[in-house]
């Protein structure tokens, strides 16, 4: 069975009807009904079959569709060189590597402002574990970001967003080698709670304890202390991991480190001269937000508008474009009309 309904189930649905208004139309074209039903439920079948190939590429041989479609493989694109190379925090790596392996309360929770890098920490994880440089008690595990909102959307009647989280649940337990990333792990209490029903996190308490379910979070220190100090139970399951805000020198590394994706994207050669501004400057003026995000930020908007400055033709060139693309529809609709000069 699917999760959802598509166009194709609705065209199941009119077919099996025979008599209906559809069916008639179909037939005036001078289709098959029964044949149009049989190829529909063959595409049907094969788009399942690529669904419950799994997150992991089908290297376990589980099928995992709830966790393919509410969440992303990080490890997976680590693998095929998709994340950005994470530069610097190799203290916080090395102890969310060490909570992850402990016997119990094995759960990392990254605490940091907006922008500090605890996303990059989590993709560090993911590179580590597919270049192998990790302990054999997390080797060959998948790092998976859980899309909280999501996992949420679309679940209208009681009862339907715990049957998600339910699904999600069995899957790791069967697979026994996911690591859970939630990003902002605070919107877990009171995530899916209608009238009557329980929230996420009292769901996913039980299997944190029991050690069935690894799990990072990462909140920052405002939202930790309002939701999750508030909830002893919850606390006690997670350890956390403090992610100060990094230097400027320290910034600097990491644009750095950055540089040849950005000079990529945007065509063009960064200086390090250019960088080291974008460190202090961004420091120095912008104060409502942390390193290095407000730095990358300055770094990638540069660079889209010096793109865009030579992207744009000079007035001689625009009016000549624009007298070729006249010619040419011209051209066309003559070729259409059949309208050739004699």
């Amino acid at each position: 069975g699917h999760n959802y309904i598509g166009s194709e189930h609705l065209l199941l649905g009119l077919l099996r009807e025979g008599e209906g208004v559809a069916a008639r139309v179909l037939e005036n074209l001078g289709a098959d009904p029964g044949n149009i039903r049989n190829q529909v439920i063959r595409m049907v079948g094969e788009s399942a079959e690529a669904v419950g190939a799994g997150v992991g590429g089908g290297s376990s041989g589980n099928k995992m569709p709830t966790l393919e479609e509410y969440g992303t493989n990080l490890t997976k694109l680590a693998e095929e060189g998709k994340l950005d190379p994470v530069v610097g925090r190799q203290d916080q790596i090395e102890r969310v590597t060490q909570i992850l392996g402990r016997r119990t309360k094995n759960n990392p929770c990254l605490i940091g402002e907006p922008g500090v890098g605890k996303t990059a920490i989590a993709e560090g994880l993911a590179q580590r574990i597919a270049n192998g440089d990790v302990p054999e008690t997390i080797e060959g595990k998948k790092v998976i970001t859980l899309d909280m909102g999501l996992l949420v959307a679309g679940t209208k009647y009681r009862g339907e967003f715990e049957e998600r989280l339910k699904k999600l649940m069995e899957e790791i337990k069967q697979s026994d080698e996911i690591i859970l990333f939630i990003d902002e792990v605070h919107t877990l209490i009171g995530a899916g709670a209608a009238e009557g029903a329980i929230d996420a996190a009292n769901i996913l308490k039980p299997a944190l304890a029991r050690g069935e379910l690894q799990c990072i979070g990462a909140t920052t220190l405002d939202e930790y202390r309002k939701h999750i100090e508030k909830d002893p139970a919850l606390e006690r399951r997670f350890q956390p991991v403090k992610v100060p805000e990094p230097t400027v020198d320290e910034t600097i590394q990491i644009l750095k480190g950055l540089r040849e994706r950005y000079e990529i994207h945007h065509k063009l050669r960064y200086t390090d001269e250019a960088l080291v501004a974008a460190a202090q400057l961004s420091y120095q003026y912008i104060s409502d937000r942390f390193l290095p995000d407000k730095a990358i930020d300055l770094v990638d908007e540069a660079g889209s508008r010096v793109r865009l400055r030579h992207a744009q033709l000079p007035e001689e060139a625009r009016e000549l474009e624009k007298e070729l693309r006249q010619i040419t529809k011209e051209k066309s609709e003559s070729v259409r009309s059949q309208d050739f000069e004699k």
